[in-house]
């Protein structure tokens, strides 16, 4: 699938692929991203994780997703090419001004982003976040949000699948223009709970959780394009 990045006024990304996902056809399948970053840190964790949540959402909710992902860096134009960018890691995240200018036109044109903090992100995203969207805050979405009832019911907010430093889990987002256009968990590890079962050993029961979550998150960036 490539969508020509010619001005950010066009279909947004997210209504294309609602399109394609409902299609029923196996030649509109779309691939996950997973955001490659400068700055040292381990982009590459949970290689497992968007391949297993592709399944589970395809079994759950009827989509068309690859369950092999695609590898973008932030400053290329093939950003565009995927409606949903996934996030993680474990350290310092940099982006250049470039890159941050690319980031900030995707989201902007209706991409999404979801970051899960895969231990030891969190100064180094909310830095850069800054670099993307210096006008905005981080601001934690209350568990009365959309994000958390659509198919499955998060009545409680994000779960709690690794525990870090033993903090709660918290869901932040940041909001463009009255749309939801990034969203990151903090103190959760979703990514960790969506890897192969012998990779962190969790029990069925958090590794459902986390998927839940995920496909949550998916069926609500795929069906509110305009959020």
């Amino acid at each position: 699938m490539i969508i020509k990045k010619t001005n950010y006024t066009y279909l947004s990304l997210t209504t294309i692929l609602l399109l394609l996902l409902t299609s029923g056809s196996a030649q509109t399948k779309i691939k996950l991203g997973l955001l490659k970053y400068g700055g040292g840190g381990d982009w590459y964790a949970n290689p497992t994780s968007l391949p297993n949540l592709a399944r589970f959402c395809n079994q759950e909710l009827k989509t068309q997703l690859d369950t092999e992902y695609g590898v973008v860096e932030t400053g290329s134009p093939d950003l565009f090419n995927y409606p949903f960018i996934h996030m993680t890691g474990h350290g310092n995240v940099f982006f250049t001004v470039q890159e941050a200018l690319n980031l900030r036109n995707y989201l902007i044109a209706g991409g999404f982003l979801h970051i899960s903090d895969n231990y030891g992100m969190d100064p180094y995203i909310r830095r850069e976040l800054k670099k993307v969207f210096p006008e905005l805050e981080l601001v934690e979405l209350p568990n009365t949000h959309s994000i958390y009832h659509q198919k499955f019911e998060f009545k409680n907010g994000l779960p709690k699948i690794h525990e870090h430093d033993n903090k709660p889990s918290q869901g932040f987002g940041l909001i463009y223009n009255g749309r939801l256009v990034v969203f990151y968990d903090y103190e959760c590890d979703l990514g960790d709970g969506w890897e192969d079962p012998e990779v962190h050993k969790d029990s069925e029961e958090t590794r459902l959780k986390a998927l839940r979550m995920g496909a949550n998150i998916i069926q609500y960036v795929f069906t509110n394009p305009a959020n």
